[in-house]
């Protein structure tokens, strides 16, 4: 195994862990998770969530900048750990966040336009 599959399963380990912290904030008193049903707020290729409409509260606003801000943090931490890009940690967590996405729950297209996840 090369010293860059090593790297690359490293973070990979670690977004998953980032993930299994952060979902009992994600679902913080529901009100994320209903706004994700809601098609509010999903989820994008860079590892932040994205306001999908301009009708969310500004509650779920703040609470959307908050999740991005504390992943930011985290992201920042496994690239100078890790000796990686902020950006290749960001689109491995947004791979990785994307595809734990829920059927029917938007996530954001490479072109900018939001679909619901099949």
């Amino acid at each position: 195994m090369t010293a860059s599959n090593q790297h690359q399963k490293f973070i990979a380990l670690a977004l998953s862990c980032l993930l299994f912290f952060f979902m009992p904030i994600l679902a913080l008193g529901g009100t994320l998770h209903e706004a994700k049903q809601q098609g509010l707020v999903g989820e994008r290729p860079d590892g932040y969530l994205g306001l999908a409409t301009t009708s969310a509260t500004a509650k779920t606003v703040e609470l959307m900048k908050d999740i991005n801000r504390k992943r930011r943090d985290v992201y920042r931490g496994i690239a100078e750990k890790n000796g990686t890009a902020l950006s290749a940690v960001e689109a491995l967590a947004g791979k990785k966040a994307m595809a734990k996405t829920p059927s029917g729950q938007l996530i954001m297209q490479p072109n900018g336009t939001w679909t619901p996840k099949p």
